[in-house]
């Protein structure tokens, strides 16, 4: 079992994420609203990995997910992180992976999916 940050600014899709990995056996231990949340909650509680929306409000500086996820990754570089957004923009998605997330969703997400691309990150 995997301990889970899920970061969206969609209280919707975090408790729709975080039911789907509870079928699959994982612990959300904690939610963020915001890039900024994001990266506070990863500090105390430095999960095996995140699910991180790229878009969300702008917040003391931190002005979407892509940019959440380098701050975390700077600090944490073994952190893992997947992308979930529903832009299929492909240039946000690649910068998202330049700023090391390890692999990405697209919106609306489902368990199979989800339970696919969190065995190609190496969480079990």
């Amino acid at each position: 079992m995997a301990k889970v940050l899920v970061a969206d600014d969609s209280k919707v899709m975090r408790i729709n994420i975080r039911n789907m990995l509870k079928k699959l056996g994982h612990e959300v231990v904690a939610e963020a609203d915001s890039g900024f949340s994001a990266i506070e909650m990863y500090k105390v509680h430095q999960p095996d990995f995140v699910t991180m929306d790229i878009t969300m409000p702008p917040i003391n500086e931190i002005k979407d997910g892509i940019e959440a996820i380098g701050i975390i990754k700077k600090e944490f570089p073994s952190a893992k992180v997947i992308i979930v957004t529903s832009h299929g923009d492909k240039e946000k998605i690649i910068r998202a992976i330049k700023s090391g997330a390890s692999n990405y969703l697209l919106k609306p997400i489902g368990i199979d999916k989800l339970k696919e691309v969190i065995g190609k990150i190496g969480v079990q």
